[in-house]
């Protein structure tokens, strides 16, 4: 007799700005705590959900995942209604899109194969814009900055890149995808991991901004990589401009 709970994933969208980014802390109002305590009304059953991963205080999802087990049995009706109540229970910085029944061993985190996230620069001031993206001003060279991109793809070890004191197994990452695109007032950098390290890709835009800048050269570049370093990098760029937009899982998941 299989007494396992059913397993649920949710996907869903979130505006960081409000929030200490996804993951449960003390003394803190986090996504993971918020979507906790509504499933947990709704369902009448503790709920704790496991993301995708951990987005930072500030950054914002255009796509990710989370998965959460129950014990109840439910249908397709029910969890429709339940998304539309989450909706309505949960401010406008939150949206559900769709309750997915899958696998009792699949795994939100440890699943997914590849992330992607994007990082929005304006080159033009606007207060319509200004939580989402990141003003900057003077000349950028974005043909060095793509230069300096594609040498992310010869490495695997990023602590030059990596908040320090992180708490993990190891620092190495496989880059899949790196490129900036200028569209009218905006560059956008997009970068695709198998993982990330925490405050990686920030770091990353901070430290190809300077090599558009003309401050470090593309070697420079090259070295601050080579020297496993966090110090050795370019300044963290603000959190507001940062979206994690493309979670991928294999297809036996769904």
């Amino acid at each position: 007799m299989n007494n396992l709970p059913n397993r649920y994933f949710i996907k869903l969208a979130y505006n960081g700005k409000n929030y200490h980014g996804w993951q449960m802390q003390d003394n803190a109002i986090t996504i993971q705590s918020v979507i906790n305590d509504a499933l947990s009304k709704l369902l009448e059953e503790e709920i704790n959900v496991t993301g995708c991963g951990r987005t930072d205080t500030g950054v914002h999802a255009k796509e990710f995942y989370a998965h959460f087990d129950i014990n109840k049995i439910l249908n397709k009706n029910d969890w429709d209604n339940i998304v539309f109540k989450l909706n309505n229970f949960l401010d406008d910085s939150i949206v559900i899109f769709n309750i997915i029944p899958v696998k009792p061993d699949s795994h939100a985190r440890f699943d997914a194969i590849s992330r992607t996230y994007q990082y929005f620069i304006t080159r033009q001031k606007d207060p319509f814009d200004n939580d989402f993206s990141y003003y900057v001003y003077g000349d950028i060279n974005i043909d060095l900055m793509n230069e300096g991109a594609k040498i992310l793809y010869e490495y695997e070890d990023f602590t030059s890149f990596s908040k320090l004191h992180s708490d993990v197994k190891t620092n190495n990452c496989k880059i899949l995808k790196t490129k900036w695109v200028e569209r009218e007032d905006k560059l956008i950098f997009t970068i695709t991991a198998d993982r990330f390290l925490r405050n990686m890709v920030r770091a990353i835009v901070g430290t190809l901004l300077d090599v558009g800048k003309k401050k470090i050269s593309l070697k420079d570049f090259r070295k601050i990589i080579e020297s496993k370093n966090r110090s050795d990098a370019g300044y963290s760029v603000p959190a507001k401009g940062l979206f994690l937009t493309k979670i991928k899982y294999s297809y036996d998941i769904f």
